[in-house]
């Protein structure tokens, strides 16, 4: 069935309505209980769930899978989200073909972003320069088959220089022949009444959904901010500022809000909300139970259910495991067995610059030296951002900071690091998290690259302490060493709180770190591609990707909380 008669006759009830958004997990593990949790969320009754697509097509095969998964297994009318950022109308052709034969007729068609492999956002053959080429496509192409949808933008596309001449662009796409409008998220829902009053102004009325994402976790909700530019309430920014350090409440702030603005939104007659779940299921359950919203599904379907779910490899996941994934969020961390793993881009999620903003901040490195002396300087906060990190460093980092800059400077060019803690009071500002009363432990740990002409002494040094560091390495060519046991993974943090069980929430293993290696080393080259292809700077860069080594290295022993720093000389 179409979407658009599903929300036509959702409206014709004047009754509110909800739709679900997932993604494709990054691992098999991850995909495997994303298939537990959707069929107890599709029980819920949403009008329609969709599934995200990969820039350039990067996640085509997954997102398929789990659409047709939805669709035939599930029962839900499900929308597959279809990109044109670098993808040829051959490509674009065998998307839409095996969303036909899975039987979905649903197409959110999106520009999207560029793969992570491509140098800047290009228009392929066929003239997919816009979502509203796209659409024009699928419409000669394919007739009245599919119903396709649009995005929304009620702050404007952040691409955008000119509000009036982005609205115009989205006339223009409902009327190359849009059948609904899905919104992006916005956290004021006097923004979006404002907005949909102007579309429907226009004369356009096809049904707009509300996107909707309750804030899951402070680190989330900032990183998210930063990148869309979406405008937050100063209320609710001061109150999520004031519980940063408290999981817990910064959850119930995000239901809060979150119902908060469905409640507004609906007064004003918007009656469909489209959550973005992040594959994750509490807080949406929550949501929905405050607005009565999937009330008769939720007593059998809405938290986990009992008893165990089975990995795509034959590992057990218990309820509280699975309570855990909700509870505490995972990206680059977290257990690659959750359906949110990855719901991040470990390293950002594009390069955000273009090529004289990156040369103006990151310099035009023709050296070791150079790339050491720009990690230095972004640990030591002299710029805020380096090429596999779209933010500055957090307040945590500030007790390890000397000794970052300084392995830095001698070559470890450090991506991800904590500090070991022993028994930290869960209600710290900095280093707390989890229910108050309790305590938090973390083991030392530093993710960094290693030149090649370093890396045999720093791995002999590695081997020598192995009773008590476990480290993981890998290069471009996909080599890997590691002295962790096969299957086993490594705790990087737990906590003790009243009344519950030790709660373990991030942790590295083998399949966690090769998610991400592609990832790394792919910014490399998207780095260099910021220089002229045979200039010094980006043949620099691309020898580097190929000569040096993604090493992760944790130190077991918290007690000994700079014994880690050793093993960088």
């Amino acid at each position: 069935m179409k979407v658009s008669d599903k929300l036509k006759q959702a409206e014709d009830s004047k009754q509110p309505y909800f739709s679900f958004e997932y993604f494709p997990p990054k691992t098999e593990q991850g995909l495997a209980n994303l298939y537990d949790r959707i069929e107890r969320m599709a029980r819920l009754g949403p009008v329609f769930v969709a599934v995200t697509w990969g820039a350039g097509g990067a996640t085509a095969q997954r997102t398929l899978e789990l659409c047709s998964a939805c669709q035939g297994v599930f029962g839900v009318e499900t929308v597959m989200h279809l990109t044109c950022t670098n993808m040829d109308v051959a490509q674009v052709d065998a998307a839409l073909e095996g969303a036909k034969a899975a039987g979905i007729q649903n197409i959110l068609a999106l520009r999207g972003d560029p793969p992570r492999d491509a140098e800047y956002w290009t228009a392929c053959e066929g003239g997919f320069s816009h979502a509203v080429d796209l659409v024009r496509y699928i419409r000669e192409k394919y007739g009245s088959y599919f119903c396709v949808g649009v995005a929304g933008y009620p702050e404007g596309h952040i691409e955008s220089t000119d509000a009036d001449q982005d609205f115009e662009y989205f006339v223009a796409k409902v009327e190359a022949g849009a059948d609904f409008v899905v919104s992006q998220l916005a956290y004021d829902a006097d923004v979006f009444i404002q907005w949909e009053k102007r579309v429907r102004a226009r004369g356009i009325t096809v049904p707009v959904v509300a996107g909707v994402l309750p804030v899951q976790s402070y680190q989330s909700f900032r990183r998210l901010v930063f990148l869309t530019k979406v405008a937050v309430p100063e209320s609710l920014r001061e109150r999520l500022e004031e519980a940063k350090s408290n999981d817990q409440a910064v959850k119930d702030l995000g239901v809060e809000h979150a119902v908060a603005m469905v409640r507004q939104l609906q007064a004003a007659g918007v009656r469909g909300v489209h959550l973005t779940t992040l594959n994750l299921e509490n807080s949406v359950q929550r949501v929905l139970d405050a607005l009565g919203m999937g009330e008769a599904a939720s007593a059998g379907a809405g938290m986990a259910l009992p008893g165990r779910a089975m990995t795509s490899t034959g590992a057990m996941t218990s309820t509280a495991e699975r309570r855990m994934w909700d509870d505490f969020p995972n990206g680059r961390w977290g257990d690659a067995r959750s359906p949110a793993f990855g719901s991040a881009d470990a390293y950002g999620a594009m390069l955000k610059f273009d090529a004289q903003g990156a040369a103006r901040v990151w310099g035009r490195p023709c050296t070791l030296n150079d790339v050491s002396e720009l990690f230095a300087r972004y640990v030591t906060g002299e710029i805020a951002s380096l090429p596999w990190s779209d933010e500055p460093l957090r307040a945590e980092t500030e007790r390890i900071g000397e000794e970052l800059a300084r392995v830095n400077r001698l070559g470890f060019w450090t991506l991800a690091s904590q500090p070991a803690l022993d028994g930290v009071a869960s209600a710290d500002a900095t280093h707390g998290w989890g229910p108050r009363g309790g305590y938090v432990y973390q083991k030392a740990f530093v993710e960094c690259f290693v030149a090649g002409a370093k890396f045999g002494s720093f791995l002999s040094r590695l081997q020598s302490s192995a009773s008590r560091v476990t480290y993981y390495a890998a290069n471009r060519q996909g080599d890997f060493l590691t002295n962790a046991h096969a299957g086993e993974g490594t705790a990087l943090t737990w906590g003790v709180f009243p009344g519950r069980a030790v709660v373990q929430p991030t942790l590295i293993d083998k399949i966690s770190f090769l998610a991400w290696r592609a990832e790394a080393f792919q910014t490399w080259r998207e780095w260099a591609a910021m220089f002229a292809h045979d200039s010094k700077e980006a043949c620099f860069l691309r020898e580097t990707a190929d000569e040096c080594w993604l090493v992760n290295v944790v130190d077991n022993d918290y007690k000994q909380a700079d014994a880690i720093w050793d093993l960088f000389q």
